[in-house]
């Protein structure tokens, strides 16, 4: 303890100023009372006496009736003994200090006040006062029966009960000779005393059997009175009505004293006729529907565990049709004593101070008093160590004497209370709680406390040292906490060490480990974040753990209460991030992450702002309207987390039920503004609305704001564009651009035209109205000049004043053509046109221009006959060159080289042409011819190609020669090697030989005529090699189907061969498939058997490969008619017949339709020209290429051509025939060919060489289909 308490106090000259020492000395202890923890090791500890039962005020009506109940608790066990009105009252009783009466003792000795004093060596408890009234069993004494009492309808009457009298109440029921009850109501009604009063009497209430019975629960008890007898006579009289007049309680002001917690009935009974209606108030309060209710049809007021706020005046009013009446009632709350703070029992170590407050309430105050063990304290020896000061009982420097039991007592004058309070002080060895060799793990930089709990009674001493170190309270941030743990503020690892406790005076030691970890960080810790809704939000929080802590709580808090993952509305990871979906408002928020281990954790805070763009403004209204103007004023909505920036009003015109009505934007505004005076137009209905703008985007429009229309004015504004479009002569055509509806300004709105001839200023204005344009006025004349105008009215007036405009009546087509045409030739293709204008008065209208019609006639002369290529030149179109304006000359470009021509000149209005002028003739001279039309090859050996052309479409004169030029491509190297330069004849056709079969070349060919050398063709080409069968064939199986693929060899001519096999199984005979070119590369071989190994060989050659089907292998099945010879036989012919049928069928269809093709041809040669691709290379086919193709897809179409004169075979080399996948074909072909000719089996192209030769087998594959790759 500290000093000042334990020096002893000085005696004074006054013992109140040494009470007050001690009172204010006692107010600094700090220490109190000991409770001996569950795990201390102790003996049987001594107890004080406890009442466990408190005997109770009663009242015995017999020797049975007469109970007083104590029992107690104690260690050792207590003894009991009574005190009866203050002397002893019967022996000493051991184990039980419960009490009956004896069978021979009078009832009337027990009546009197008892207490039951419980004592063992500890202290002596004291049970509370009690008392006991003796009385006889309520009897009823012999009564007169009574006469029957008269009464005339109407009138009040009251019957009384009267029963005895006893310390139990009664409690009264009236009843019948049935024993049921009698009704009651509001008329009649029973009192708080049980008397039966009736308010008035009708005839139904007669009748003899009116009795009262008491019941008097204690005494078990019912006393029925003599019944009453009433007799209730009509009144010859009308019944009059009275007023009420309260019969219960009498007067008109009662009091009432009631105790706090009791049960307060008022009652209120008045008479009257008609019955009363009965009311209850609380004058300064409403009354309180909890405990208050009324009963008795609101006769009784009954209030339930009063308490001092029922303290007041009350006021009953009963009321009927004649008046009213009230009783005042004034009711006084006092109060017993009762606790308002209770002492503890409690432990104590010598020298402590004891502080046992005992307080208590009641009205009036009670006086609280202490006994000892049943002593008052002021009859015992007097202790300066002990005070009483308001109910305090203070003890100072506590020794085991001062073990007892203390008694505060509240009394005032409605009785008292009392209480027992134990004080025990005790002294128990000193123990070490705390278990050896714990071990505390902590994390650096917390405070951590080494626990050495301990107790003892005094309590013991604790010392804590550094185990190999010293004491621990020589580091300073290692302090010894008033319970004897070790506390070491901010630990490092260097605190990570063994720790001894020990406790003093004794041998009782304990050692603690500590181990310090790494502490919990986070190290990105969640940001603030401004996200826009509808988008996802990533909140971070990555952290760093010691090693031994794996998997550390990840938890996320929203606003401070938990976010969970069962919804999909978060995604969290055991790394720390945490993704918000689709953001919305309500996820606007501060958001908490906390990363916790089983030692310490770390968290961090961070923010979701959702933003959005604005809620639409709303409360739109319209105020100062005027004739042109309006003031709008509206409310923002929500900002959404986004200030807004602007405001954007639309209006919305009505329009005509044919037009569109539609919200054009018209103002924007700052954001601090939120109204907005609008200027409009008169004679329109306008609707507004305001949609706000932030950072996010437009809110959407507030609801549009009531119609507000402007009244009708004149029109402000003219149309424009006025002017004439005539077309017609002798009218004029006046039109204009039309105002728009919102320019009409009021009703009846039209266009006022004004005309009159411009050449006569005095002449009057005519006039006419029309509701739109055009406007025509007939009777013109021809291109006649007009001052026009047009003017907006309205039923209002008119508008400005419009400024007139020169417009002409319609025109007529010019009457001459122009003369003196002349051509002055600028270069070989352009020349220079001239010509006179004609006079103004014969354009009759604007002259537009002039339009030169030019006609190629052909070329200037032929200078060989039958030439092809001057043939093929058509003769070209009319060109028309509209020259505009007032121009007279103009050049004419793009003419043709060699060419005749012819041109006139004529003039042009709105109306049209007028005469052409003379026709003037004029040639132009030769130029250099253009390429030639195309360019095949035909390789015929391995050394030599044969060139095949045709004439350029493009003469431009006539043609003397072809220069011829090829040269060797260089592999690896950009540049080409030349070799030979031929100029040639006018021929389409030349052989170059000695070529060295592994080069390719470049040829080069032109056109020329007596203007110089043409432009040159450019092809690559090479000789061809002699074919051989595939070496390498790719298979792919199917069930009753092979696929064979190869590569066809680079630059070798077209190979056929045959495919070979045969069932490896049953040793048949080879079968062959139809011939094979080389250069299809596909072929499928039909008509196998499923899950079948076959060989197959390439013939000629001496390639060979096995293969097997898929699918099962076919079992054979039992003979039968449908397996024998003369049935497959039959089959076949039938198949072969149905075959043979198809094919004819097919020749003939093919026969029909090549005269289409042949009329074609026709068409073509004696057009003298043919078209052909300028760029296309070795465009030609041999006849064994075409046989070749047909005899894979179409052999029987074939076998005709080959024997049809003219089929497409006889044109040779100047056919280009492919066929497509269906068989058809597509080409281009001119010029009959020689049938005589000879031609190649090798290749023909070496651009396409995959010809194959001609072939008439039957196909039994898919290349009949397909045709070659």
């Amino acid at each position: 303890m500290p000093p000042a308490q334990r020096q002893p106090a000085g005696r004074g000259r006054n013992r109140t100023h040494l009470h007050l020492l001690l009172f204010l000395l006692s107010v600094l202890q700090t220490r109190g009372y000991i409770q001996i923890p569950p795990d201390y090791t102790n003996r049987n500890l001594k107890e004080a006496p406890t009442i466990t039962t408190q005997p109770k005020s009663h009242t015995a009506f017999t020797l049975d009736d007469v109970n007083l109940a104590c029992e107690a608790t104690g260690n050792p066990m207590p003894s009991f003994r009574w005190v009866k009105d203050g002397k002893q009252f019967g022996e000493v009783l051991l184990g039980s200090g419960s009490r009956t009466a004896g069978l021979d003792e009078e009832l009337s000795s027990y009546n009197g006040s008892y207490r039951c004093y419980v004592a063992n060596e500890l202290g002596t408890a004291v049970s509370d006062l009690v008392h006991l009234i003796t009385e006889p069993i309520p009897t009823l004494a012999r009564e007169r029966k009574q006469k029957r009492r008269q009464f005339e309808e109407g009138e009040s009457t009251v019957l009384y009960c009267n029963p005895p009298e006893s310390s139990d109440a009664p409690s009264i029921h009236w009843m019948d000779k049935k024993l049921k009850h009698i009704p009651l109501s509001e008329r009649m009604t029973i009192s708080l005393v049980g008397n039966l009063y009736f308010a008035n009497l009708v005839v139904n209430d007669s009748r003899e059997d009116f009795t009262c019975h008491a019941q008097y629960t204690t005494a078990n008890v019912i006393l029925p009175k003599e019944p009453i007898a009433i007799n209730v006579t009509a009144s010859n009289s009308v019944v009059k009505s009275r007023r009420p007049q309260m019969v219960q309680p009498a007067g008109s002001h009662s009091s009432y004293l009631v105790l706090r917690g009791q049960t307060l009935t008022l009652e209120c009974i008045p008479e009257g006729l008609p019955t009363p209606e009965v009311q209850w108030k609380k004058m300064d309060s409403p009354l309180s529907p909890s405990h208050v209710r009324e009963l008795q049809h609101g006769r009784w007021l009954k209030i339930d565990s009063v308490l001092e706020t029922d303290d007041g005046e009350y006021v009953c009013t009963a009321t009927n049709s004649q008046g009213s009446i009230g009783h005042h009632y004034t009711v006084t709350v006092e109060a017993a004593p009762y606790w308002t703070r209770l002492p503890d029992d409690q432990l104590y170590a010598p020298g402590e101070t004891v502080r046992l407050q005992c307080q208590a309430d009641g009205i009036p105050t009670p006086i609280i008093t202490w006994s000892i063990n049943g002593v008052p304290i002021t009859e015992t020896d007097l202790d300066p160590r002990r005070l009483v000061s308001s109910g305090t009982l203070i003890l100072n420097k506590v020794q085991y004497s001062d073990t007892a039991v203390y008694q505060c007592m509240a009394t005032n004058k409605h009785g008292n209370i009392l209480i027992n309070t134990h004080i025990h002080v005790v002294e128990l060895p000193p123990q070490i709680l705390t278990a050896d060799g714990l071990v505390y793990i902590t994390t650096a930089g917390k405070t951590v406390q080494l626990e050495c709990r301990t107790f003892g009674s005094p309590l013991p001493k604790v010392d804590w040292e550094i185990v190999d170190t010293g004491p621990a309270l020589a580091n300073p941030k290692m302090s010894q906490m008033t319970n004897g743990s070790l506390q070491i503020s901010s630990v490092s690892k260097e605190d990570s060490k063994m720790y001894k406790c020990s406790v003093g005076d004794s041998n009782a030691s304990i050692i603690a480990e500590l181990n310090v970890l790494n502490r919990t960080k986070i190290v990105d810790p969640p940001q603030d974040l401004r996200v826009v809704r509808g988008n996802d939000a990533v909140l971070q929080c990555k952290y760093t753990v010691d090693h031994m802590f794996k998997d550390p709580t990840v938890q996320w808090k929203k606003d401070g209460h938990k976010i969970t993952t069962s919804s999909d509305k978060y995604i969290t990871s055991q790394h720390g991030p945490l993704k918000v979906m689709n953001v919305q408002m309500e996820d606007t928020g501060i958001y908490s992450c906390e990363i916790s281990t089983k030692l310490d954790s770390d968290s961090s805070t961070g923010s979701i702002t959702v933003v959005d763009k604005p809620d639409p403004p709303h409360s739109l209204e319209l105020s100062e309207k005027m004739d042109r103007s309006v003031t709008l004023s509206w409310m923002p909505g929500a900002e959404n987390n986004s200030p807004v920036s602007e405001f954007v009003l639309e209006m919305k015109e009505e329009q005509d039920p044919a037009g569109s009505s539609r919200w054009e934007k018209f103002e924007t505004v700052p954001h601090d503004i939120q109204h907005l005076e609008v200027h409009l137009e008169p004679y329109r209905t306008y609707h507004f609305r305001v949609s706000a703008v932030n950072a996010i985007g437009h809110s959407e429009p507030s609801p549009p704001s009531d119609s507000y229309s402007t009244p009708a004015a004149q029109p402000e504004m003219n149309p424009e564009n006025v002017k004439t479009v005539s077309t017609d002569p002798n009218c004029m055509v006046i039109t204009w651009k039309e105002l728009e509806r919102q320019h009409f300004n009021g009703p009846g709105f039209k266009y006022k035209i004004y005309w009159r001839q411009s050449s006569d200023r005095d002449l009057h204005w005519k006039s006419s109205s029309v509701s739109n344009p055009p406007f025509i006025v007939n009777d013109t004349g021809t291109f006649i000049p007009f001052e026009i105008k047009v003017q907006a009215v309205n039923d209002l007036g008119a508008g400005p004043e419009p400024v007139a405009k020169i417009g002409y009546s319609g025109e007529d087509l010019p009457l001459e053509g122009p003369s003196q045409v002349s051509v002055v030739e600028l270069n070989n293709t352009a020349v220079m046109v001239r010509w006179s204008p004609v006079s103004t008065e014969s354009v009759r209208g604007h002259l537009l221009g002039y339009k030169i019609h030019l006609r190629r006639k052909g070329p200037r002369s032929h200078s060989r006959r039958g030439d092809r290529t001057t043939r093929s030149l058509a003769t070209d179109k009319n060109r028309v060159i509209e020259v505009s304006g007032p121009k007279v000359e103009e050049v004419v470009s793009d003419l043709q080289f060699y060419s005749n021509y012819t041109l006139t000149v004529a003039p042009f209005n709105s109306r049209g042409e007028g005469p052409h002028s003379n026709a003037y003739h004029f040639s132009t001279p030769e130029g250099a011819p253009g390429p030639i039309s195309s360019l095949t090859f035909e390789s015929l050996s391995e050394t030599e190609v044969t060139l095949r052309w045709e004439a350029p479409h493009k003469p431009n004169g006539v043609i003397t020669g072809y220069l011829l030029q090829y040269l060797e491509i260089v592999p690896g190297s950009s540049s080409q090697r030349p070799v030979e330069t031929i100029n040639l004849q006018a021929i389409t056709e030349h052989t170059v030989k000695n070529l060295d079969p592994q080069k390719h070349y470049l040829f080069y060919l032109g056109a020329r005529n007596t203007a110089g050398d043409g432009e040159m063709i450019v092809r690559q080409g090479a000789t061809w090699l002699d074919g051989e069968p595939p070496s390498v064939i790719n298979m792919t199986a199917g069930e009753t189907s092979v696929n064979l693929s190869w590569v066809p060899g680079d630059r070798h001519r077209n190979f056929a061969f045959r495919f070979r096999y045969i069932q490896k199984s049953d040793g048949g005979s080879w079968e062959e498939s139809e011939q094979v070119n080389s250069t299809q590369a596909f072929y499928q071989l039909q008509g196998l058997n499923p899950g079948v190994w076959y060989l197959l060989q390439i013939w000629p050659g001496n390639t060979s490969l096995a293969f097997k089907t898929n699918g099962p292998e076919l079992q054979e099945l039992p003979s039968s008619f449908a397996t024998q010879g003369w049935f497959i036989g039959l089959i076949s012919a039938l198949i072969l017949l149905l075959l043979v049928l198809l094919i004819l069928c097919y020749i003939k269809k093919s026969k029909g339709g090549k005269y289409s093709v042949k009329d074609k041809e026709e068409g073509q040669v004696d057009a003298g020209a043919r078209t052909m691709k300028d760029d296309a290379f070795g465009e030609y086919r041999s006849l064994e290429s075409d046989n070749e193709k047909c005899s894979i897809s179409q052999p029987s179409v074939c076998e005709s051509k080959r024997s049809s004169n003219d089929s497409l075979a006889d044109y040779g080399d100047s056919v280009d025939i492919q066929f497509n996948e269906d068989g058809s074909f597509i080409g281009q072909y001119s010029g009959r060919k020689d049938p005589n000719t000879h031609y190649s089996s090798g290749a023909t192209s070496p651009v396409n060489p995959n010809m194959p030769p001609p072939s008439i087998s039957f196909p039994t594959s898919v290349t009949g289909i397909l045709g070659p790759n």
